[in-house]
Parts: structure tokens; sequence; C-alpha cells
């Protein structure tokens, strides 16, 4: 017997919703058959198993909602119809422990990966490895004990400190990226077997107590006068993700005007021709296309802080802000510096109508390099946003207006655009931002450079 286990669908899910299940008590599955859907912080995701068997069990009504991530949701009965205790019996003190003999399957399946129990993991649609499907929030996989002669996952400078500190690897839970053992996770370690847990209390610092929020009531708004909203799972992850942005990332902005006029006229040329096709490029799509360039031009604003240094990526992932209902998601268009403005228009049109559908993809919302966020369709002239970790700017479009400007000594009046990069001071710094929008700006202002 296997547990099919409640999988974690994004960094940010601790629990979610089991919207829907695709299978009942006696149906036999196999690997890759769509057994549930589960609606998650960020979106509903249908739920493949990755081992077969018949559903013994149902453990979790559809439904169900707070369910937390790695709760066994379902049970199965392999195909020998063995069943295997709920819990494996504790050895007795002084005995050597005795492995459950459910271990051995009877077709010698290996147990996915990273999940070294065994038991049946659910993942989504185009997911198809259980460690990622385990990973809990922050993106480390769950904290397992590493069997005697499995590699160890340590940067270079971890694997030295431990040296010469005398530490085994093996007994170190890494913190870093999928796990990894880093410079800080040896050092704590070294702390704990130097000292006892006496000393540790007194030397550490003293932690800082969490806020305190007062009631609304507490704060003289009276009960009855206002109709509160639960916060669901997606509001939660976002007062979560932000938060711990504003607090651990200096942020700073960098403001510049550009003038979109020829945009405006190109966009009416490109739409033109593409009429046809019935494809539409917007505003956006041209921003999302020269930001991708800029940053090609200027690498070192496409980079990610990490405790092991800074990662300058390859390619221009950039991720666009849509409103959803109840949040907010950033679904990427994938090396966006390689793409045309049409293919940029078909896909960001696509990802978009998906996300409000909550009908994407992990790898379609996690890991970009970049963020666009454009509320001028609203009016709004300005505005700052904030970062969303790991990356390291993120890109405010307002709205074009008409305003004066002066041309060789002249008043004009032209289309004018005002954009925000609100950069992480980590990554970078203040020259490095007004490089990228130097190389932005151009692009903008003459769109025919980005199509030559």
């Amino acid at each position: 017997m296997t547990d099919i286990l409640m999988p974690a669908l994004s960094p940010t899910m601790e629990e979610g919703v089991l919207a829907k299940w695709h299978v009942k008590v006696g149906d036999v599955v196999s690997a890759g058959d769509v057994i549930a859907e589960i609606e998650t912080d960020k979106a509903t995701m249908e739920v493949e198993a990755v081992d077969e068997g018949e559903v013994l069990e149902i453990l979790v009504a559809e439904g169900a909602e707070g369910v937390k991530v790695n709760t066994p949701i379902a049970r199965l009965k392999d195909e020998g119809g063995a069943t295997a205790p709920k819990a494996a019996p504790k050895p007795e003190e002084g005995k050597p422990e005795l492995k459950p003999s459910s271990e051995a399957s009877s077709d010698n399946k290996p147990a996915p990966a990273g999940h070294e129990s065994g038991d049946a993991v659910a993942t989504p649609e185009g997911v198809k490895s259980a460690e990622q499907a385990l990973t809990p929030q922050g993106g480390s996989p769950a904290a397992s004990p590493k069997p005697q002669g499995e590699r160890v996952f340590a940067s270079p400078l971890a694997r030295r400190l431990a040296a010469q500190a005398g530490l085994d690897l093996q007994s170190i839970k890494g913190t870093g990226p999928h796990g990894r053992i880093v410079k800080r996770d040896v050092e704590g370690a070294g702390q704990g077997s130097g000292a006892s847990a006496a000393d540790q209390k007194t030397s550490a610092p003293a932690a800082a107590e969490p806020r305190k929020v007062q009631t609304l009531a507490q704060m003289g708004i009276p009960d009855g006068s206002y109709d509160l909203i639960p916060l669901d799972g997606m509001r939660k992850a976002i007062a979560r993700r932000m938060v711990d942005s504003v607090n651990a990332v200096p942020h700073f902005p960098l403001t510049i005007d550009v003038e979109i006029d020829a945009l405006l006229a190109a966009r009416a040329r490109v739409n033109a021709l593409l009429e046809k096709s019935g494809v539409k490029v917007s505003v956006n799509d041209f921003v999302i296309k020269a930001a991708a360039m800029a940053l090609k031009a200027v690498p070192e604003a496409n980079a990610s802080y990490s405790p092991e240094g800074i990662a300058l990526h390859h390619n221009a992932d950039v991720a666009m802000a849509v409103a959803i209902e109840g949040g907010l998601i950033t679904p990427i268009i994938r090396k966006a510096e390689t793409k045309t403005l049409s293919q940029i228009a078909t896909e960001s049109k696509d990802l978009a109508k998906r996300a409000r559908e909550r009908k994407l993809k992990p790898e379609e919302f996690q890991g970009g390099t970049f963020s666009v966020s454009n509320l001028g369709m609203f009016g709004i002239k300005q505005f700052a946003s904030i970062i969303n970790e790991p990356q390291g700017a993120i890109m405010s479009v307002g709205a074009g207006e008409q305003r004066p400007v002066v041309r060789d000594g002249q008043l004009a009046v032209a289309t004018v655009m005002t954009v925000t990069v609100t950069c992480d001071h980590r990554v970078v710094d203040g020259a490095t931002g007004a490089r990228f929008l130097q190389a932005f700006k151009p692009l903008i202002e003459d769109p025919v450079t980005m199509l030559a």
C-alpha cells in the first residue's frame, strides 16, 4: 500500500484545496493518469499519479480546504494486492531496526526521485519530478536523513569549512537552493557542536518578537461596521512574499521618461500587417521585447542574489504581472530576447488567459529573471513595484500621456511614458540600473531598432 501525498505545487504553497477528484475507490490508475485537481495559492492544477495500483481509500474529501502539503490524500493498493501497515512500528531499545518487508515491492520499482520512502507522490501536469512535488516553501526539498554513501550537495566553500571544522556534511541540513549546504549551514552546525545549549542561549542575540497586530475593534473600528473577506491561499502567499521582500531586500528606484509617439506609429503598422493572422501587438509587448534586449545589452542587470554569489542569467526570462481574481500572478515569457513581437503578443495573450483561469503550470510562472508590471491601462502615471525575489529588478510602466517637452530649445508636445525600475542593491547598483535604462530608452523611442 502506498500513500498519495498532497504535493507542493509552488514554492510558496503550504496548503491547498482539493478541488476535484478524477478517481474513486476501486479505480486502477497508472503513472501519468490525472487523479485530482488541486487549487493552490497561484493556480488550479491537474495532478498526476506517479505510481500505479488500485485506489484503496480516499482520505480527503472533494472540496476540502486547508489540506497541508505532504498530508496523505489517498491510498493505493499495489499490483500484487499486498498492503502495508499504516505506520511502521518503532524498534525496541537495544534491538536493531528492521526494515518493513513492504519496502521491497513485487515489481522492484525504484522509489520516485526525491522521496526516499517510495510512497506514491502526486505531481502537477508538466512536473514529473517528485523532488519538485515535495519542495516546501522556500524552494528547498523537505529534510530527510541522508543514507550512507548518498551524494551530498554542498558549495565548495561549505565543503572546505566543514573539513576544517571536522564536521560531517551528511549530518548538516542544507538551506540553500534545492537543499544545498551553504556557508551559513556549516557555521551554524559548528556553533551547535562547540557550545552547550545553555551557552548558545546566553550568547545568541534575542530573537525579535513578532509584530503584534491589533484587531480592528482594538483600533476603534466596531464589529458589524464592515464585511470581512477571509484570506485565501493566494492572498496569504502574496502578503508573506511581499513582506519578506521589503524586509530583506534593499530596494531603490530609478525613474526615466520615454517618448512613445514613434512606438505607437510602429504598433499601428505592425498590427495592420498582422491583421490577417489575428495577432494584435500591445504597447506592453513592445516593452517586454525592449526590456529583454536591454537586459542582454547590460547582462549585469539580468541577475539574482544568492548567498553563494550573484547569478548572471543566460536568457531574459521576463515575467509579466497579470491581475487575477483574488491576487496577482506573473507568467513568464522565456527567452524573450529571441522572440518576435508577434510571438511575444501571442504567448502573452495565452499566458494571461490561462492565468485568469488558474490553469498555468508551475514552470510557466516560476523562475523568471526580471518582471514588468504595467498599470498604464488604468491611467496610473507613475509607481514603483516591490521586487519579486530572487529577481534583481522589476520595471513599473505608467500611462502614456501628452506632455510638453523641449526639443532644440523649442517647446513641443509628445506622448510620454514614465518607467520606474526598482533594483535590489545587492545585485544591481545605481550605475548598472542607469545603464539598463539607457539601453531601454532608445529601443522604445526608436522601435525599428527592435525589428532589425
